[in-house]
């Protein structure tokens, strides 16, 4: 595998499509930040009386998801990424995000970088769902680690006989169709990934970066909150909060809601309320995680979106 750093692949100068979307981006921003002014200012309120040192942790903690992803997303991709731009790509994608659902803005914004770097678009593909595995996985591991520590905050939901023959019935229904007129595409995408797997962990450092980022990322995200709670004095162990985040956040996950927005805000207030947190409490340490991961970052990660395709970096 080639280890040179990559280069911007050849644009057809004739296709000036780079100024409109740039343009479209920042409406984009103007009109997010105006619609959510009564969220922005009511949260910025609050947190306003918070300890403010618990807040600049959990701020400075945000500040490094943004590397912790860039470094997962290195370690899926054999050859060296251009570390500034993989950066920048990594906060658009962010906020991407959050405009998009189901993660399809982070993903979009993710492949056209890799395919900016030189690399073919079913290798870009999977690459990311290389970290898409890794990142489930790391969350997976999360969980059965932080559970024993915080017992009977976890639980599996009950299923009832109409549930499971559902869950049957659609599991059949996957089988025959990926058995079926999917078979080849299916076999070619899982052949690419697991080609990727190998190269990654061929190399001890690609391998440490992929976990490691992964590992990084969620755990920088629940150190987020863990810090917002601290700091409005939310009555919850950092343990038990951490668990709550990582459990919420996967099941938020399951829902096409742009970055987990709705999903993720109520499954977090609901968990945090069930392990005996005031409910005004609870929302506000929602809210101010959400103004620390979300709504601050949100216009300028669409500022550098816009400046990263105005420079035809994706």
């Amino acid at each position: 595998m080639t280890t040179e750093p990559c280069v911007a692949a050849p644009v057809r100068r004739g296709v000036a499509w780079h100024t409109p979307l740039s343009v479209a981006v920042l409406c984009a921003a103007v009109w997010l930040a105006h619609s959510h002014w009564p969220l922005l200012r009511g949260g910025a309120g609050r947190l306003a009386a918070a300890d403010q040192g618990w807040l600049l942790l959990g701020a400075t903690a945000t500040l490094a998801t943004w590397a912790s992803a860039a470094l997962a997303q290195q370690g899926a991709v054999p050859r060296r990424l251009p570390g500034a731009r993989l950066v920048a790509a990594q906060f658009a994608a962010s906020a991407a995000n959050h405009v998009l659902p189901a993660g399809v803005g982070a993903s979009a914004v993710n492949l056209r970088f890799l395919m900016r770097c030189g690399l073919p678009a079913a290798r870009s593909a999977s690459a990311l769902a290389v970290k898409a595995a890794a990142a489930a996985l790391v969350r997976v591991a999360l969980i059965a680690v932080l559970a024993p520590a915080c017992p009977g905050v976890v639980r599996l939901p009950g299923v009832s006989p109409t549930g499971a023959a559902v869950v049957a019935a659609t599991a059949a229904g996957l089988v025959l169709l990926l058995c079926g007129p999917l078979r080849p595409r299916c076999r070619r995408a899982l052949a690419a990934v697991g080609g990727d797997l190998r190269a990654v962990h061929a190399r001890p450092g690609r391998a440490a970066a992929l976990w490691g980022g992964s590992l990084a990322f969620a755990a920088l995200h629940a150190l987020v909150l863990v810090a917002v709670a601290r700091s409005v004095e939310l009555p919850l162990p950092p343990a038990r909060v951490a668990l709550l985040y990582v459990a919420a956040s996967t099941a938020a996950a399951l829902l096409p809601t742009p970055g987990g927005l709705g999903s993720l805000d109520a499954a977090l207030v609901l968990a945090l309320a069930a392990a005996g947190a005031p409910g005004a409490t609870a929302a506000s340490t929602v809210l101010g995680y959400r103004l620390l991961t979300v709504w601050l970052p949100l216009v300028p990660g669409l500022l550098v979106l816009g400046v990263l395709v105005r420079r035809r970096a994706l």
